[in-house]
């Protein structure tokens, strides 16, 4: 998948502030209030997705507060709770120098620097010292430490593909 069809979880909507339709959110943008500017949001929840434009908000206490169109009472609102956020990719900023979304990671070819193939980047994930890069090739899982320059050598996000300075048998 190309980075123009993916997208990526930029928060969640987390409780109900007030009678008249706004939610509490969780953002995970840096700034935590640059997710009020990338929209349509996705919103996936258990029975599908909903698209919504216009999202209004601001942050309120230690949290963000929003106004979705359309959710005028506490009721619509309570109807949000729980969903998660997504945006299109295309919309966030290009990162940086050897800086990478992780999104953009997913789906690359795993390979050490000797040419053995690991298998396929499933996901990312944090961890207090780094991130952690989850390669699986079917029959196992790799847990390879994102630490470019000691165990990622190089990322190649158009050619699909990621060199590793890890042992196979780890």
């Amino acid at each position: 998948m190309t980075a123009a069809g993916r997208r990526v979880l930029v928060g969640r909507i987390v409780g109900l502030y007030g009678v008249q339709g706004w939610v509490k959110l969780e953002s995970w943008t840096e700034p935590r209030t640059q997710i009020f500017n990338y929209q349509p949001w996705q919103l996936t929840a258990p029975g599908g997705e909903t698209e919504v434009k216009g999202v209004t908000g601001r942050p309120q206490g230690k949290g963000l507060i929003a106004k979705l169109p359309g959710v005028d009472d506490r009721d619509g609102a309570a109807a949000l709770v729980g969903q998660d956020i997504y945006v299109a990719r295309e919309l966030l900023p290009p990162p940086g120098k050897d800086e990478y979304y992780w999104v953009d990671l997913e789906g690359l070819e795993v390979v050490t620097i000797e040419g053995v193939a690991l298998g396929r980047v499933s996901h990312v994930f944090a961890t207090g010292a780094n991130d952690v890069v989850v390669v699986r090739d079917g029959e196992r899982e790799r847990l390879v430490p994102f630490v470019q320059g000691v165990y990622v050598r190089s990322v190649d996000l158009s050619g699909g593909r990621m060199v590793v300075d890890w042992d196979p048998e780890f």
